[in-house]
């Protein structure tokens, strides 16, 4: 550990460790009932995910009832019922606009900032942060946690601080460029937490060089059904939404959203599956296309196909079931539409893995839920510790509902510091 100051500050009630969204939520709400607030922040700046969430838009919540977010989150939602009934989403809007920072909704049903501007968003939290008498001291990394005769003592390179009480909104894994290398999982298995296994999760798919995938890369599907598919042929994780292809795999909302299935799974031999038209099932596109080639006997196949998807992905489509698009469809046979019907259905690639932390959104796993008090965020492991944001173990898909769960934990965290 690197030297600490001997300098003890006993001027505070709590530490607050990390400023991110959960972190400044809560420092916040704390100060607000009088405590005196330390929010320490490794980086030269708050908010720093905050910034480059949503594409610099930073995608607040989902325009959905509580019951909508809950179930995003799968059977790790349950967690949240107290949190989202102290903080809902209608709440965190509420709480932007009367901070000036009005909204939108987009046809997603995702929540932005009207000015499409995360800083707006961030300035309004470090605003509040200081009308409220946060001290929030940037560049000050906190190197040890340690507890004793009902107090904690927190070092830094600068000094030590004496308090009652602490919570840690350190975040998890995901975009370590933010600052979230996973501090605060040592901390906590040292006040006797487990750690749920941690993986990348919302994160781009990545598929061998030679697969199909790259001669569609650039273009996005608004609406495929994407499944991932283990070696036993067991489908792991299903969803559909809009998908893009690159230059190294397959990106996305969808994507993205099934991409913790990947992290998880100890096979090395999964396989991504793309629907192309989920409206339809299997016999219904294959009655289309019976009746497509019927009533377009002497077209070529490439060209009657044109209609349905852009060219690029019918050309890929033809390739694999191995039919010559110049061919006219009075010539396909039963067994070639067939063929090209099941392609249309599941078109299958390999896939070799994801892009990992570097490029992932949010980190799935963390510290253990059963561990934490969900009607007030403190540890049951350790008095006086609290923790809110990526830190636990929840992880949700896009769409701002993992930017709901840390601000409404840490707004429950804030009632009890």
């Amino acid at each position: 550990m690197p030297e600490t100051s001997q300098n003890i500050i006993s001027t505070f009630d709590c530490v607050i460790v990390g400023a991110g969204a959960a972190g400044l939520m809560a420092a916040i709400e704390t100060a607000k009932r009088g405590r005196r607030v330390l929010l320490l922040e490794k980086n030269s700046k708050p908010g720093v995910k905050i910034l480059m969430s949503g594409g610099t838009r930073c995608n607040l919540t989902q325009n959905t009832d509580t019951a909508g977010i809950l179930s995003a989150f799968g059977k790790e939602g349950r967690f949240l019922h107290s949190a989202l009934a102290a903080f809902s989403n209608t709440d965190l809007i509420d709480f932007f606009n009367q901070r000036r920072v009005p909204t939108k909704i987009e046809p997603t049903g995702k929540v932005f900032p009207r000015s499409d501007r995360a800083k707006d968003v961030l300035d309004a939290l470090v605003s509040d942060a200081a009308k409220n008498n946060v001290a929030l001291n940037l560049n000050e990394p906190v190197h040890t946690i340690e507890s004793a005769d009902n107090t904690f003592q927190v070092h830094t390179q600068h000094a030590i601080y004496r308090v009652e009480q602490v919570l840690i909104t350190t975040g998890g894994l995901s975009y370590p460029g933010c600052g979230t290398t996973g501090d605060g999982y040592q901390w906590c298995k040292q006040f006797g937490h487990s750690i749920v296994k941690t993986v990348p999760a919302l994160v781009p798919l990545k598929t061998p060089d030679q697969s199909w995938t790259r001669d569609l890369k650039g273009l996005t599907l608004e609406n495929v059904e994407l499944s991932i598919i283990n070696s036993l042929q067991k489908t792991l994780a299903t969803t559909r939404g809009s998908t893009l292809f690159t230059h190294l795999g397959v990106s996305g909302p969808s994507a993205m959203n099934i991409s913790r299935a990947i992290s998880y799974s100890d096979d090395s031999d999964l396989f991504l599956l793309i629907n192309f038209l989920p409206h339809l099932n299997i016999e219904q596109k294959f009655s289309y296309l019976k009746n497509l080639f019927r009533e377009q006997a002497k077209k070529q196949i490439g060209t009657a196909l044109r209609d349905l998807l852009p060219i690029r992905v019918i050309n890929v489509l033809l390739e694999q079931s191995k039919i010559n698009p110049t061919s006219r469809c009075a010539e396909v046979s039963k067994a070639n539409i067939r063929r090209l019907t099941e392609a249309l259905h599941g078109l299958a690639t390999k896939v070799t893995g994801t892009l990992g932390f570097t490029k992932a959104e949010v980190t799935a796993g963390g510290v253990n839920l059963l561990e934490i008090d969900s009607k007030t965020m403190e540890s049951k492991c350790q008095s006086g510790l609290f923790l809110a944001g990526e830190i636990l173990n929840l992880d949700g898909p896009i769409g701002g509902y993992n930017f709901t769960a840390a601000f409404a934990t840490g707004f429950l965290a804030g009632q009890y510091l």
